[in-house]
């Protein structure tokens, strides 16, 4: 599925963004942009985790990565979904659809591109019939935060806990949701 993004979208406002599946060609590339826009946004990720983070094949193993790309091809955002019915994190509940990894190149970030990425999973979501959309953001990602909640997300305290991304090192993060 390829979403073209109308002329009067907010998501494009220097060009045309074309919201798709990633193509193996692409896994390096998509898997760079991801790690690096973690690296910019959180102190002290390890090696190890920076590599999990750029493995969009073992991602798209386990899901579908979606990638949002400029006309000359340059990917400038992912964001990385469960196939229908299925989950990528405890987070998710019955009927509820969860996204991971959404990440923005550093030099694409205030285009849009985000806010693009999140409305394409919503459209997923409600395709596919979910009651909820439900995701994890780290406790610094706080642009990350304003969008969500601009886009009408609100916290779900009730489900946030530190987790364990890799041995020894926590992160306290925050849960959003999004009734459909």
């Amino acid at each position: 599925m390829t979403t073209p993004l109308p002329a009067d979208s907010d998501a494009r406002p220097d060009g045309a963004l074309t919201i798709r599946l990633v193509t193996p060609g692409e896994y390096a590339e998509a898997g760079g942009v991801t790690a690096e826009a973690y690296r910019h946004s959180y102190d002290g990720l390890t090696e190890a985790y920076l590599a999990s983070l750029a493995d969009v094949a073992g991602r798209v193993a386990e899901g579908d990565v979606w990638v949002a790309v400029d006309p000359d091809g340059t990917i400038l955002g992912t964001v990385w979904v469960p196939r229908p019915g299925e989950r990528l994190s405890e987070l998710a509940q019955d009927g509820e659809l969860d996204f991971r990894q959404l990440a923005v190149a550093p030099a694409a970030r205030g285009r849009g591109v985000g806010a693009a990425l999140t409305r394409h999973v919503i459209d997923l979501a409600r395709a596919r019939g979910a009651g909820r959309i439900v995701m994890n953001s780290g406790p610094e990602m706080t642009g990350a935060h304003a969008l969500y909640l601009k886009l009408g997300f609100r916290r779900l305290t009730e489900r946030e806990h530190p987790i364990e991304v890799e041995p020894g090192h926590w992160i306290d993060l925050r849960a959003f949701g999004l009734d459909l």
